[in-house]
């Protein structure tokens, strides 16, 4: 199977073969067609399995036969972090060479004064994080009237970061009649709950039911005592031999820590979250992309949008607190049908967190010991979770009962009951 025989118009598929895009990956060979049609789509597949192409091409290939007397947007792509804007605006730019169609990006972290001239000399797509978009609607700097096709790329991390209510006020300033389309490597309910609020009657389309990540990704979990953490990343970095490596850390401050250690060990290294300002973000992927560094320590942050081609080591310093977040984190590795590694370090404390991403998984996780690391005290179990902590979580949520105002227990002890009844 060809794209072109998917129906995409010659124009778009000219710049394919440059790319060496051979043959669809299954969920372009299932979208592009579908989303040609016009009807909504709610897609659900692995990371870097192709889903930028999946909506891309087809968007702007409807987009060339609608073209419009006057140049305003006329598709849209919301995405949740800078650095996936960057890439999907990238990836469009570059399926539209052939094509008069120009592609515009709108985040924040930079000036807007480059976007606003963009935006003023006319542009057919617009990729944009939501409240950058914000900003420039409220300055009137963007004509949202004409949208004729909404795509939603990583929903189910837009809802993790709070984006709703941002979503939902974009959506009521685009036209009602229209295309949306909502692409993502996990369906939780709340995703499945703004689909039904944001389409109508869409094909469901998932190319991942046996496999929520990539086959090509082996897992290793390392047990070890927390006080270990610092010492068993650098033992792994060092021993293992990897090229590059992705370290996920869960906050800005233990990013910024575990990244001063590992240059301390002799390891060139660099640290991107929220705080950075968006050129030292960029200026670090870079870095990174280009080797002159071999390890990346992140936030979540780089959980989206970071395609290394050849990336062979995610580390997951510290777990996420969402089990969903590991399927982005891991799908960083193992992209396009290469091999990958997943390491993650263990702690007593991570038991529960285990065990979620367990729950995800199909085949269980393989723990390891490390040579020269007595991983006795670490003890967590994905079989047994630690009973003890559970018994603590209890008491804390018994005494809170007893001890807060009426008008505090009552609009959080029904949270704590439902985070621990997870």
């Amino acid at each position: 199977m060809s794209f072109s025989t998917l129906g995409l118009t010659p124009s778009v598929c000219l710049p394919l073969a440059r790319l060496q895009y051979e043959a669809p990956t299954p969920i372009q060979s299932q979208a592009i067609p579908v989303v040609l049609t016009g009807c909504d789509v709610l897609a659900r597949a692995q990371t870097g399995t192709g889903k930028t192409a999946a909506f891309g091409l087809p968007m702007i290939d409807r987009l060339l036969a609608s073209r419009a007397g006057r140049r305003i947007p006329r598709g849209l792509v919301l995405v949740p972090t800078r650095e996936l804007a960057v890439q999907v605006h990238r990836a469009l730019a570059t399926y539209a060479t052939s094509t008069s169609l120009r592609v515009t990006a709108i985040f924040g972290g930079v000036g807007m004064g480059a976007q606003i001239q963009a935006l003023k000399g006319g542009t057919d797509l617009v990729v944009a994080t939501p409240g950058r978009l914000i900003d420039h609607m409220q300055r009137r700097t963007i004509d949202l009237s004409a949208i004729e096709i909404l795509t939603l790329d990583e929903a189910d991390r837009m809802l993790d970061l709070g984006f709703a209510p941002a979503l939902r006020r974009i959506v009521a300033s685009l036209p009602r009649r229209r295309q949306t389309l909502l692409f993502s490597a996990t369906l939780p309910d709340g995703v499945v709950r703004l689909a039904a609020d944001f389409t109508r009657d869409p094909t469901r389309l998932d190319v991942s039911r046996e496999h929520v990540v990539a086959t090509t990704v082996t897992h290793h979990v390392h047990t070890v005592a927390a006080d270990q953490k610092r010492a068993v990343l650098t033992h792994v970095l060092t021993r293992e031999g990897a090229s590059q490596a992705l370290v996920f850390c869960k906050t800005k401050r233990g990013s910024d820590r575990v990244g001063e250690h590992l240059e301390r060990a002799g390891i060139k290294t660099a640290v991107i979250h929220g705080n950075k300002s968006q050129n030292a973000r960029t200026r670090a992927l870079g870095d990174f992309k280009t080797g002159h560094v071999n390890v990346l320590v992140a936030t979540d942050i780089a959980a989206r949008g970071l395609d290394i081609a050849h990336l062979p080591l995610v580390i997951n310093y510290d777990l996420p607190l969402v089990a969903e977040d590991y399927v982005h984190r891991i799908g960083r590795t193992g992209r396009a049908g290469r091999s990958g590694r997943a390491v993650s370090l263990v702690s007593a404390a991570d038991s529960l967190l285990l065990r979620d991403i367990q729950r995800l998984l199909p085949a269980p996780l393989q723990q390891l010991a490390v040579d020269g690391f007595d991983a006795t005290s670490a003890g967590p179990s994905i079989d047994k979770p630690d009973r003890t902590r559970d018994r603590s979580r209890r008491a804390g949520v018994r005494r809170f009962e007893r001890t807060a105002p009426r008008r505090v227990r009552d609009s959080r002890v029904q949270k704590s009951h439902v985070a621990f009844s997870r």
